[in-house]
């Protein structure tokens, strides 16, 4: 399956401190904890079949946003995050103690 992942929409669900892509029935999701000022993304899972296609990108690129506009610091867990971290440098300002 072909798809566009920034055409995706990208759901906060803060209940299960978690944002999340739904492709039919096939959930993508940035898992974190939130402590305080503190944001520490923990785990990015893709389904199999969905890889590859720039959606745990889209899901980072929204909570590290979303982390940005609300003053937290970000503590990159998950190797993925981290990663991504390093390769975008407007966002190493949220790693910074």
């Amino acid at each position: 399956m072909e798809i566009n992942a920034g055409e995706l929409e990208v759901i906060h669900n803060e209940p299960e401190n978690r944002f999340e892509i739904w492709v039919d029935d096939s959930l993508s999701k940035l898992d974190y904890y939130r402590d305080g000022q503190m944001m520490v993304m923990m785990h990015v899972g893709v389904p199999f079949e969905l890889r590859h296609q720039g959606i745990a990108a889209h899901l980072t690129q929204a909570a590290l946003d979303y982390a940005e506009r609300n003053a937290l610091r970000v503590i990159p867990m998950c190797p993925y995050v981290a990663a991504y971290v390093r390769r975008h440098p407007e966002y190493h300002r949220l790693t910074k103690g």
